[in-house]
């Protein structure tokens, strides 16, 4: 099962102070990520301004970075329309200099279909996400899945049991319509860690990481991404934690060996 970690997305350091920006910043935890198990990293570039952005020189900057800290390890940025609306962000991306090996690209978005076949021309990997059940029929519809890498499911409910329904629901949307791409399932908050203990039962990757939370499953603040992608590497080994979903509790257990 593939193991990804998510560096930092769109927190501030008022959410976690150790929310990484600066490209020393990402390759350091990104290091530390990969030594707690991470195969792939995700992370979102800032400007010198402090904001998200697609920019070339500072997407370079951090590729460059994490590429040094982290050798031989799959990095992939962020496309969200959050950070640069369509059609805008085509042409900001199609002046990246320095490219990454994946890219996420949300299916829900407009114009998304066209920011992927940009992608794929010059050789990135896309890893499709689905944030809600119409983006699964989305993809499905756009007949993408053969070009693509993976597929992220990533409900982004804040109740852990609406949210692990809305993944359950995402996958059956993919395996009716015969998508065999390797899975990569995460949610958004505590409902994170049910979605992902769910995942692994079923043999399907994870994400982690504090763009996906930063707190552990008892609440505690994480001291930072190693912490969490070393828990979400337990749970791959099966060795850690059993996840009590019965009502959406966030009661964890030490599993019994």
């Amino acid at each position: 099962m593939l193991l990804e970690a998510c560096l930092n997305g769109s927190r501030t350091t008022t959410e976690h102070p150790a929310i990484p920006r600066a490209p020393g910043e990402l390759a350091a935890e990104g290091r530390a990520a990969v030594l707690a198990g991470a195969q792939v990293l995700h992370l979102h570039p800032y400007d010198a301004a402090g904001a998200e952005t697609f920019g070339a020189e500072p997407c370079a900057a951090a590729l460059r970075a994490v590429r040094e800290a982290c050798p031989g390890i799959p990095i992939s940025l962020s496309t969200s329309d959050l950070i640069e609306p369509h059609p805008r962000r085509l042409e900001t991306i199609g002046r990246w200099t320095e490219l990454p090996d994946l890219v996420t690209a949300n299916q829900g978005e407009a114009g998304i279909v066209e920011l992927c076949e940009l992608l794929l021309a010059r050789g990135i990997g896309i890893e499709a996400g689905l944030l809600h059940l119409s983006d699964a029929h989305r993809f499905v519809a756009a007949a993408l899945a053969e070009r693509c890498v993976r597929v992220l499911v990533e409900p982004l409910d804040a109740d852990p049991a609406v949210a692990v329904a809305h993944a359950a629901a995402m996958e059956a949307v993919l395996a009716d319509a015969g998508v065999m791409l390797e899975q990569v399932h995460h949610g958004d908050g505590v409902a994170t860690w049910h979605v992902m203990a769910r995942a692994v039962r079923r043999g399907h990757g994870i994400r982690a990481g504090l763009e996906d939370t930063t707190k552990l499953p008892d609440g505690t603040l994480a001291a930072g991404n190693a912490s969490l992608v070393t828990l979400a590497a337990a749970m791959v080994a099966g060795e850690a934690w059993a996840l009590d979903l019965d009502g959406g509790s966030n009661g964890w257990r030490r599993r019994a060996h």
